[in-house]
């Protein structure tokens, strides 16, 4: 709603006071610069709940697809700590015995809440070394980079640019400044490629929780570009959700980008590209810097010993089997067919049966969920990426 500069509150108060004085509602809308549905809606709301009515509405959605409703998981958790040895099955036939009026939930999800409650004993294995949080500094080069792409501009030509920036984090160097059209992430690969096979790979990347880093509607947030990065090894860190001064070192590098590479802006991407890549020679090897304590970040840097290199495919000694993910995101098994997730289209997983008729599906040493003989999808299992309490 494209109220002025204001607090809305008081805005849509004033608004309501000049509907109650007579004024017509097309003029006081096209005064505030609102439509007139738009209007009508909040008038409406003032006559139903009065001031309350005005307040900023809460944008959570009302109901989330295939979540389990909060009774039937506590009845589940109470079932099995009334009788620590049942498993999923005889937990859901329970629940079909003693409450049929309820929709019984999957083995597989009922299983997903036991593991996300602890209630789940696994086997001892190997654990990824790879989180998105807590963050994690870096006390040599290489051992952290951060990446983001600096606000969209546009060009002479009425062209946007998306510059996509990747930073040492310990040195400041500045390892690439790739003018873009768009944020997919197909150009992010081609940029991250190029800079692996001239620069090495770091341990760790840290990046926000936009596209193409991280996917919002997949398992976990991992997107395809960050499926490669743990494929070759690298650890996630992903900040937190309104808070970029935890890139800070980052986002102070791109103030500097901002002004003395892109206002005014070139015309075309080209000549747009040779103001980026001068900047690039003068922030390394030039421009002196404060925090550095005179140095420049060249003089700090060196490249990484870990060369870059394809990834071998991922190897599951422990699981039942190994299996590719199809182009949809699904998992195959003769004639069955499992949603997973379209970002790990073309990766290999393992599945493993924890308990009867339930499987665990791995991605590398990552737990993603579970799945059982009736389910056509993967239930979440706990988040592999936040640190464990």
């Amino acid at each position: 709603m494209p109220w002025k500069e204001c607090k809305p509150m008081d805005e849509r108060i004033k608004f309501i006071a000049r509907l109650l004085d007579g004024e017509k509602m097309s003029v006081v809308c096209r005064e505030f610069g609102i439509s007139r549905p738009t209007g009508y809606k909040i008038f409406n709301r003032y006559k139903t709940l009065g001031l309350e009515g005005l307040e900023d509405r809460s944008r959570r959605p009302y109901r989330h697809a295939n979540k389990l409703p909060y009774q039937v998981e506590r009845t589940i958790l109470q079932i099995k700590r009334e009788h620590p040895s049942w498993g999923a099955p005889k937990i859901r036939e329970k629940l079909i015995r003693e409450y049929p009026m309820i929709k019984p939930p999957a083995k597989s999800t009922i299983h997903a809440v036991l593991d996300r409650h602890g209630l789940v004993k696994r086997r001892k294995r190997r654990r990824a070394h790879a989180q998105g949080t807590p963050l994690k500094a870096a006390a040599s080069p290489n051992g952290l980079w951060c990446a983001d792409y600096k606000g969209e501009f546009r060009l002479g030509n009425r062209q946007y640019c998306y510059p996509l920036t990747i930073t040492d984090y310990h040195s400041r160097y500045l390892l690439a400044c790739e003018g873009l059209d768009s944020t997919k992430s197909k150009f992010a690969f081609t940029v991250f490629e190029r800079v692996f096979k001239e620069h090495g790979l770091p341990d760790a990347i840290r990046t926000d929780n936009g596209i193409p880093f991280a996917s919002p509607n997949a398992l976990f947030g991992l997107s395809r570009l960050s499926i490669w990065w743990l494929r070759l090894g690298i650890q996630i860190q992903r900040i937190q959700p309104g808070h970029p001064e935890q890139n800070g070192r980052h986002e102070r590098m791109h103030l500097t980008l901002k002004k003395e590479a892109t206002r005014p802006a070139s015309f075309n991407y080209l000549q747009q590209q040779a103001r980026f890549d001068q900047f690039i020679e003068v922030y390394n090897h030039q421009r002196p810097h404060q925090a550095l304590n005179g140095y420049y970040p060249g003089d700090l840097y060196t490249p990484s010993t870990r060369v870059y290199q394809p990834p071998d495919e991922p190897d599951y000694p422990f699981h039942d089997r190994a299996i590719r993910v199809t182009k949809c995101g699904r998992i195959c098994i003769g004639r069955r067919k499992i949603n997973l997730s379209v970002v790990f289209a073309g990766q290999t997983v393992g599945i493993r049966e924890v308990a009867d008729n339930i499987w665990l599906v791995s991605f590398m040493d990552y737990d993603l969920g579970f799945f059982d003989e009736v389910e056509g999808r993967v239930e979440p299992a706990s988040n592999p990426f936040v640190p464990e309490v």
